[in-house]
């Protein structure tokens, strides 16, 4: 099972992806901690990430694709992997599939969660309210003009995707705004059960 997770911030990737990786048994890639872990191991490409960081550079995409290439060469990745949050841009995503390639790996679904966006921004501000009255601290991201930020960045570079994938026929639809349960059993359906 290898997946890939599209959707705005707030539309329950983090959520679905834990069920997932609980029902087949695959990992769940964050590229930010694939990132930390290869900077933390030294690792060839998380030399070259340690040093882009460490000038205060953004790290490219060929270094992101080699951090990603290394982690599924691991043992738990062995029959799958699930990557939320990555790949962001279409040139991502032809860096990603030129790298599976060359494993003989191809990818089984990418799966996108289509919210209603202003309910998303209202779903934000109760949580960061149901956060305040708990005396819990809030989430930088979750002040619903930062949330309408990163709304507006996923719009222009990470949503173009959806056509990117749908053209290849890769990509599969759920409705996000449905119950928690009613999502994950339209992503069971998906991957065939």
């Amino acid at each position: 099972m290898r997946l890939i997770l599209l959707g705005p911030p707030g539309a329950g990737k983090g959520t679905q992806s834990a069920k997932i990786a609980e029902r087949y048994g695959v990992p769940q890639l964050s590229t930010g901690d694939m990132l930390r872990a290869a900077v933390a191991a030294g690792t060839p490409v998380g030399l070259k990430a340690k040093a882009v960081m460490e000038a205060g550079g953004l790290v490219s995409d060929d270094i992101v694709v080699g951090i990603v290439a290394d982690r599924i060469e691991e043992p738990d990745a062995k029959n799958g992997f699930i990557l939320d949050g990555f790949p962001r841009t279409v040139a991502q995503a032809d860096a990603l599939e030129a790298m599976l390639r060359t494993k003989g790996i191809t990818l089984d679904a990418v799966v996108e969660f289509l919210v209603d966006e202003d309910a998303l921004v209202e779903r934000i501000a109760t949580r960061a309210c149901e956060t305040k009255a708990r005396g819990e601290p809030v989430r930088k991201d979750d002040n619903p003009e930062v949330f309408k930020a990163r709304l507006a960045a996923y719009k222009e570079q990470t949503a173009p995707l959806s056509a990117h994938y749908a053209g290849k026929g890769k990509l599969k639809t759920v409705d996000g705004m449905k119950p928690i349960e009613a999502v994950t059993a339209d992503v069971f359906k998906i991957l065939g059960g």
